[in-house]
C-alpha cells in the first residue's frame, strides 16, 4: 500500500503533487526546488546555495520517512545552465558518501520560480 509522506520541514507542494510517496520500502521523493520551507521563496544565491537547499528538503523528507542519505539510490538533477555543474557536484559531495547513488543530470530549458537547480530523489530500504 501507498504512503504518502509529508514533511513540515520542507516546502508545501504547490501543485497536484506529493512531496514523496512510499510503496515497498522503496521511497520517491518529488523534485524539490530550493525553497525554504518557512518562506516558501527561492534561497539567495547561486547554484552551490540552491543545491544545499535542494538537498536539505530532501533530507527533511528522508527523515519524516524514517529513511537517510545513505538510503538514497538515485537522484536526478535539473539544471538551468550546465556551467553550474561544478558547484553542484562540490556541494552535493558534502551531502553523500561512498557508495554513491546513480545519478543523472540534465539541463533544461526553465525550472519552476526561476530556480537553478532541481533534484529528485529516490530511496530504499
Amino acid at each position: 500500500m501507498k504512503k504518502i509522506i509529508s514533511s513540515p520541514h520542507a516546502p508545501k507542494a504547490v501543485g497536484p503533487y506529493s512531496q514523496a510517496v512510499e510503496i515497498n520500502g522503496v521511497l520517491y521523493i518529488s523534485g524539490q526546488l530550493p525553497l525554504d520551507p518557512a518562506t516558501g521563496t527561492l534561497v539567495e544565491g547561486g547554484a552551490a546555495e540552491q543545491t544545499a537547499q535542494c538537498l536539505k528538503n530532501i533530507g527533511a523528507i528522508l527523515q519524516e520517512a524514517g529513511y537517510r542519505y545513505a538510503d538514497v539510490v538515485r537522484s536526478t538533477v535539473l539544471m538551468a545552465d550546465m556551467a553550474d555543474f561544478a558547484a553542484m557536484n562540490d556541494v552535493y559531495a558534502r551531502f553523500y558518501t561512498a557508495p554513491f547513488p546513480a545519478r543523472a543530470a540534465f539541463q533544461v530549458g526553465r525550472l519552476p520560480m526561476g530556480a537553478l537547480i532541481e533534484i529528485e530523489t529516490i530511496a530504499a530500504k
